[in-house]
Formats: structure tokens, sequence, C-alpha cells
């Protein structure tokens, strides 16, 4: 496969690499801190072309719908200025990376990083043509992440190798990647890309 470059053209969305997400946090995913080393290296490749990088964040009201105390199906997470809802620490997010919050109304599902937020704009703003998403989890909010950014009309890309299901069935996250490819999105790992 020729290799894929990382121009000013690109963009880097990192999904939901929070606290909560991760071993030990309200909703972890299984794995989820395998995803911090190889997003760092894809930081690192974006940092040195100044690309944009973005970062979405779960910021849920107390009172989210998707919580179970709403009858949502999922546990308190990510709640707005907690521990749980801070970014990973050894994730190297740089100073100027534009932090995206999703979710924020209490009635609305938000699981893509587009839904409710100016992720489409700020990305058209800066001239962006391809995005690269990868983060936590596969099956959620990169899957919707991914399927919006391809509406939206964006070559997109899926960072295979800095992403990981939750996998509440055992093949959702293999059922996920299959969509997202389906509709257009390439797989990418870090060996694939190019400056």
């Amino acid at each position: 496969m020729e290799k894929i470059k990382v121009d000013n053209e690109s963009a880097l969305i990192i999904v939901d690499v929070q606290n909560d997400f991760l071993p030990g946090g309200a909703l972890p995913v299984p794995n989820g801190d395998e995803v911090i080393p190889i997003l760092n290296k894809y930081i690192e490749l974006f940092n040195k072309v100044k690309a944009p990088i973005f970062a979405t964040r779960d910021w849920h009201p107390p009172n989210h719908i998707s919580f179970k105390t709403q009858g949502g199906i999922w546990p308190l997470h990510c709640i707005q200025n907690s521990k749980g809802a801070e970014f990973a620490l050894n994730l190297n997010l740089p100073k100027n990376a534009i932090i995206i919050s999703k979710a924020v109304n209490p009635n609305m599902e938000a699981y893509s990083g587009f839904e409710g937020t100016d992720l489409a704009l700020k990305l058209k703003e800066l001239r962006v043509k391809k995005v690269f998403i990868g983060g936590l989890a596969t099956d959620y909010c990169v899957k919707s992440t991914v399927l919006d950014a391809l509406k939206e009309g964006f070559k997109t890309f899926f960072l295979e190798d800095a992403s990981r299901g939750v996998n509440l069935k055992p093949e959702d996250s293999e059922n996920a990647i299959k969509e997202m490819v389906n509709k257009g999105a390439l797989k990418v790992k870090i060996s694939d890309l190019t400056l």
C-alpha cells in the first residue's frame, strides 16, 4: 500500500481518551490504555507538520439521558469537571489541541464528535480535507465520529492500531470496522503514514 501523507490538509481527531474509559474508570474499555502510546506517536507526527489535533470528550451533565439513573444503558461516567472526565494523564495532548466537548445536553445522546458540536465547522475553517480518527471506543464513539466525518465529505482514515472497543457482544468492534470501511473509511496503522 502506498504511504499516506500527513500534511497541512490533515487533522488528527482523538476520541474520548478519558479516565472513565480506561482501566479502573467508571466505564472501562478493555485494554483501553493500549491506545495511548500509539496515539502519542500520531500526535508527534501531526505536530511535525503543524497539522491540527482535535480531542473529543464526553462532557456529561450529571442527569444525562445515557445514564442508567435516567433510563439509559451506561453507568455514570465523564461527568463535567470530574476526575473521570479528564483526559488520560499520559496522553501527550499539545497545548494547542482543540478540545471538542460532546453530549453536554442532558436530553441528547451524542456518540459522534460532530453531533451538537462545531467540529465540522472548525475543520472546514482550517481547510482540512483528510481526517485521521482513533481512540475509544471503536464500536461507539469512534465509529459514530468516522461515519459523520464521511457524511461531512472528509477523506476519512480509521486508526486501527489506536482504537479499542467495548465489545458488549464479542464481534461489535469487528462489525463496526466493517461498517466504517463499507461506508468509505480507510483502515490505517501508524506505519502506513509518512510526512
